[in-house]
């Protein structure tokens, strides 16, 4: 007689296994609590919290590779932004 099998659900659901609207949800979790976890978590809460984030955004990457990308969110886009501001400031 075989043992049963047990599944270590620790590390949380494996990300390829998360149909895309709870990978987002997800992400989304764990972005909003990142900040609180760096200041206040443990080493291994902050070790985890890391390793699982980082296991999400690569599968979503993964499956969107073509994602929409800001052009605000480029250093290009940056650097202009700065500069409109600059210009805006000096009448």
């Amino acid at each position: 007689m075989s043992q049963p099998t047990t599944v270590d659900r620790s590390a949380g659901i494996p990300p390829d296994a998360l149909h895309n609207d709870v990978l987002l949800r997800e992400l989304a979790q764990l972005h909003r609590t990142r900040h609180e976890t760096f200041l206040y978590g443990s080493e291994e809460a902050l070790r985890r919290h890391t390793l699982r984030t980082g296991q999400l955004e690569a599968e979503f990457v993964r499956r969107f590779p073509y994602r929409q990308v800001a052009a605000t969110r480029t250093r290009s886009g940056a650097r202009a932004r700065e500069a409109a501001t600059q210009i805006a400031s000096h009448p």
